[in-house]
């Protein structure tokens, strides 16, 4: 996508950032710059398990995410970002409305040092990630450089959290995991003992052991 249309959608902005988004017409691992963001207003969106060649910020201003990699979902509130490095498959979840950014970098130095991770983002990284999401996709790599520098001394900086929620390794529980992953939100613990054949305290102790947490605790994270 190059010259006069490329201009064209720039001038569109944030509502043509949107719908990209939608309907998935942007590969970030086309462009050249060091820096490609994206911003939209969203619903709820889910993005199958991928992987980009670049590293990606995944940041919500208002509204969660959850965030799927392997057997741990990492839950993402507003005002914390997500940094996955190049090539981790992952899916990214959205149950309601949210202001979503997402930012994809080369891999250069610093950021190809820094581990995935859940970060909070303090007031100077938030306008940051905000300018860099709404960048026109055709800015220099010049342009880019001094704000850059910036945003990688704040992520160096920033206070990492955790936000990790494992899943339980136990086959009896293997189905309804399935359908936990494609977005079917935890039950009580009754039903939920019902729907696999086991008692409340044996999924109980299934939960503590595996998970470190109660199905309560667990389920209700698993909720944001």
């Amino acid at each position: 996508m190059v010259g006069g249309r490329k201009r064209s959608w720039q001038r569109l902005g944030k509502r043509m950032k949107a719908a990209i988004i939608v309907e998935g017409d942007i590969n970030p691992d086309g462009f050249d710059v060091p820096v490609i963001g994206i911003a939209a207003d969203m619903g709820a969106h889910d993005s199958g398990q991928h992987r980009h060649l670049r590293h990606q910020l995944l940041f919500s201003a208002a509204g969660s995410i959850t965030i799927e990699l392997d057997s741990t979902l990492c839950l993402l509130p507003p005002r914390r970002a997500a940094w996955i490095p190049a090539g981790m498959p992952h899916r990214a979840m959205m149950r309601g409305v949210m202001a979503y950014r997402s930012l994809y970098f080369l891999d250069i130095a610093p950021l190809s040092a820094l581990p995935l991770q859940i970060v909070e983002v303090n007031p100077l990284l938030f306008e940051i990630i905000e300018r860099m999401a709404f960048w026109p996709w055709e800015m220099s790599a010049d342009q880019q450089a001094s704000l850059l520098t910036v945003f990688c001394e704040e992520m160096q900086a920033a206070r990492s959290e955790d936000w990790q929620l494992r899943f339980p390794a136990d086959a009896r529980l293997s189905a309804w995991l399935e359908r936990v992953q494609n977005g079917e939100l935890p039950p009580r613990l009754n039903l939920l003992a019902k729907q696999v054949g086991a008692c409340e305290c044996t999924i109980s102790r299934i939960f503590i052991s595996e998970t470190g947490m109660n199905y309560q605790s667990w389920r209700q994270q698993c909720a944001c």
